[in-house]
This record gives C-alpha cells, structure tokens and sequence, in this order.
C-alpha cells in the first residue's frame, strides 16, 4: 500500500511539473509583427525595414507588420528592448552594422551579443562622406588639405556606428588630421545639421543623402566603394581620391531574442528571404544603392559573429574610447 502511494504521488509530482512548465512561445498570424528600428526615421535601417515591412506580411501567413523607430544610444535602446522581448517572432530588431560595432565600443548597453539572434544580414550599403555646398572644399583631397590648417567636425548616427568607426580611422590614420565627431540619434537628424550649416561633414550610408547629393544641396565627396555606384555616379570612390583600399560598407541586419526558438526563427528567415528574393524589391534596393543580402539562419549567425570579431580589432587599433 506505501508502495502505491508512493508511485502515486511521483505519478502526481510530475503531471503537476508537466503542468507547470511555461508553454514554448508560438508564432500567431493573428497577432501584428513590429519591426523595431533602433535609428531615427529616414536612416538606413528604416529605409530598408520599412521596404521589407510592406512586402513581409503575406510571407507570414497574413500577419499584419508595422514598423516602430527606437532610436538612441546608437542602437542599444532598441537592441535592449528585443533582447527583453517575448521570443515568439513578433517583436524584430532592424539595426546595422552598430550592433556588432556596440560589442566592442559600448560596455553598459543592458544586453549582451549572446542576447539577440540574427534572422538576416539583408542589405547592404557603402558609406559616403558629404558636405554642403557652401564648403569651399570641391573634392576630398581638398578637404583634407584643408583639414590640416585647422581641426574639421563630422557627424554621424552615433558614436557605435560603423560609419563612425570607419570616418575616424580614415581621418586619423590616412589622412592623419584632427577630426572632432559630433554623434547623432540618426542620419537623418546628422544631415539636418549639414544642411543647416552646423558642421563640416557627414559620414553616412549612402541611401540616405542621394536625394541631397542629387538635388544639389549636398555634395558627395567620396564613396568607399570598389566602383563609384550607379545611383550617385559622379561621386568619386576614396579610391580614386587617392585612399586605396579604403572601402567600408554598412549592413542591415533583422534580430530577435536568442530564446526564440527554431522553428520560429527559420519562419522569419525564410520569409524574409522571400522577400529579398523578389526582383522588383531587388531592383528597388539598387536603385537607393543597396545590394540584398538573402542568406540561411546559420549563415546571418556566422556573419554577425565574425563582424564582431573584426570590428573589434579596428576600434583597438586606433584606440576608440570605450564608454564605462
């Protein structure tokens, strides 16, 4: 009879553990998909989320996706409030290349790289140095040339972007002038001090200026790409102003939480890539001056891991203050 009762109660302890165990997150179409920007809007990564955004929906079952812009604290705002998220695909970070950059640069961002999952590397851009007009610099070998009879300032979408990273290291290590960086919550709010004549330059992903570059109220000075870019075809590379080797882009990338699970993450993975896929998108995006990216879960992963890696080395190679 003690036996019994035993085997009983083990019987009851474990139903009641079975029970009791919190239900796995589950994807539901009948609930909105939010792609939380971590930039202001007009930036990069709102310029490609939103683009995605309006084609996502019908790849995840009908579910409806809206877009929210989270800036601050060059992307750990929204990078924080996803690595908190429920992990049932309906809360997914849009950031760029900043978060791989934040490892290294930013130390009190509440989140850690192991906290957030890459979904897709999905766009990808290079990054462009403009003035305004009224600069009596025409090309970039004049703006140096300048740069070295007195200290220049130049803004960006945050001190943990990778345009950031990259400006400083061009500035400090090959055109070796004094360079002071005035930080933004966005690259459109940088741009906005441009026009208005606050600062000397903004380093940026291309997408963002080209309607400036184009109408004559920003000029481009350099592009760090292989081969000047269609879109904004009389804008020099670094190349050709005499900075071989000088070539940076920024990237796109769509995080969640890294407890989501599986079969939710290669849901969102593969509608994406349904998305990336599609020729008018891909047409869409070259036109602005970014190459779509599609790529498997294991491969968005892989890459964001070595992104780290190798922006790590550049930030401790010129010696970028990290924050406490």
């Amino acid at each position: 009879m003690r036996y019994a009762k035993f085997i009983a109660a083990c019987v009851l302890g474990l139903s009641t553990a079975v029970l009791t165990q919190p239900a796995q997150a589950q994807f539901s179409p009948s609930q909105p998909v939010t792609l939380v920007v971590g930039f202001a809007p007009g930036g990069a990564a709102d310029i490609v989320g939103r683009l995605i955004a309006d084609r996502l929906g019908p790849h995840l079952d009908g579910a409806k996706v809206v877009v929210e812009n989270r800036g601050g604290a060059s992307g750990n705002t929204a990078a924080r409030l996803i690595a908190t998220s429920t992990p049932n695909g309906h809360t997914i970070l849009v950031t760029t290349t900043a978060i791989a950059v934040n490892e290294t640069l930013s130390k009190d961002k509440g989140y850690v790289s192991s906290d957030l999952r890459a979904i897709s590397i999905a766009a990808a851009t290079p990054d462009v140095l403009v003035v305004n007009p009224n600069n009596p610099a025409k090309t970039l070998q004049e703006f140096i040339a300048n740069g070295k009879k007195k200290s220049i300032t130049f803004g960006t979408a945050g001190v943990s972007t990778s345009p950031y990273v990259a400006a400083a290291y061009f500035f400090k290590e090959l055109a070796k002038i004094e360079a002071v960086h005035v930080p933004f919550p966005g690259g459109a709010p940088a741009l906005n001090a441009l026009l208005g004549g606050h600062i000397d330059a903004v380093a940026i992903t291309l997408p963002t200026p080209v309607p400036h570059i184009l109408g004559g109220r920003l000029r481009g000075l350099a592009v760090a790409s292989a081969a000047r870019m269609s879109v904004v075809p009389d804008v020099p590379t670094y190349q050709e102003s005499g900075y071989p080797g000088f070539l940076h882009d920024t990237w796109i990338g769509l995080f969640v939480s890294s407890r989501t699970s599986d079969e939710i993450a290669t849901k969102l993975n593969t509608a994406i890539n349904q998305v990336l896929n599609d020729k008018e998108f891909q047409l869409r995006l070259t036109e602005i001056g970014f190459q779509p990216k599609p790529g498997s879960l294991a491969a968005a992963n892989d890459y964001y891991r070595s992104e780290i890696g190798d922006w790590n080395k550049m930030i401790k190679q010129i010696g970028l203050a990290t924050d406490k």
